[in-house]
């Protein structure tokens, strides 16, 4: 039996910054759905769904479709979509031309309340990350971003 590698510690300026991701992460993202919470009464899931059918045609997509560009399990969506229809926020609709298939739609509701919610959620994602940091800063994290999701195997979609 052959032994197990040695550990690839981290360095101190690796460390540094696994430490920085780990404080930074949870502090800005707990800021923004809170304020997202206080100024809409919306959930992170919520306005996810919202602003994601809100820039779909004609505000409806495919419920799989939807939960892949979420990168959401069926499962996970539905329950979330259950929890908004409840709320007038959405409906969902069979496909006139597949019954195994259905669509998720905004409501009149669902859109005046993303149309509400995006200002005031843009301000808040300004607040606690886009202000902050320099131009160079903000190129540097998208590049990270995008290095990271390529790496796991989702890419944009714009």
């Amino acid at each position: 039996m052959t032994p197990a590698p040695e550990p690839r510690w981290l360095t101190k300026r690796e460390q540094d910054a696994w430490y920085a991701w780990r404080r930074m992460f949870p502090l800005v993202n707990a800021g923004i759905a809170r304020d997202l919470s206080q100024d809409s009464g919306l959930s992170e899931a919520d306005y996810d769904v919202l602003s994601v059918l809100g820039s779909t045609d004609g505000h409806r997509t495919r419920i799989s479709a939807l939960a892949e560009l979420m990168q959401w399990s069926r499962s996970r969506l539905s329950h979330q979509l259950t929890r908004m229809e409840h709320r007038g926020l959405v409906r969902r609709e069979e496909v006139a031309a597949d019954a195994r298939g259905a669509e998720v739609v905004l409501t009149a509701m669902g859109v005046s309340t993303i149309m509400t919610a995006a200002p005031l959620h843009v301000e808040s994602v300004r607040r606690h990350l886009i202000d902050v940091l320099t131009p160079e800063q903000l190129r540097v994290l998208a590049e990270v971003g995008e290095v990271l999701a390529a790496r796991m195997g989702v890419t944009r979609k714009s």
